[in-house]
């Protein structure tokens, strides 16, 4: 254990975050997602998949994202996957969940939250960096982030 850190966080997931770089993209998703498949990457290799059954998507989200800033360079740093055959602009509970937990911690607002259909969304996760795999049991809580840059202030 240690001061100031989410006991959530393993020490695999705080490696995994610390390794990731400006734009790197991050999953957060739901125990029905088809992560080992989609942590497979094309030529035989893989990408870290990390296990937290006993956590939902809210609250390893709020883990992740108080170490890591979101990427303030683009208009949406948050995806989460649309759900199938719902009208446009529909949210699950959960989903709406999770992006009033990010507004109101002040990591982002709503807007900044883009829904993606389902295999688009798999094509974004096949380009993240690492896959965690919760134990939420709501179908479609799945979540991106885009890890922004941690530092000081550009001088003129």
């Amino acid at each position: 254990m240690l001061k100031g850190i989410d006991p959530l966080l393993t020490p695999e997931l705080l490696k995994i975050l610390a390794e990731m770089g400006h734009g790197d993209e991050i999953i957060i998703a739901d125990a029905n997602f088809t992560a080992k498949t989609l942590a497979q990457e094309p030529g035989g290799g893989s990408k870290p998949l990390v296990h937290l059954p006993g956590a939902n998507v809210e609250r390893v989200a709020q883990a992740v994202l108080s170490l890591m800033p979101l990427d303030a360079a683009v208009t949406q740093p948050v995806a989460y996957m649309q759900v199938c055959g719902t009208p446009e602009g529909y949210q699950s509970a959960q989903q709406r969940s999770v992006i009033d937990m990010l507004a109101r911690e002040g990591h982002a607002q709503a807007v900044q939250c883009q829904a993606t259909e389902r295999f688009a969304f798999y094509d974004r996760v096949r380009r993240a960096q690492a896959i965690v795999l919760t134990g939420e049991l709501q179908p479609y809580g799945n979540f991106l982030f885009k890890k922004g840059v941690l530092g000081e202030a550009l001088v003129p």
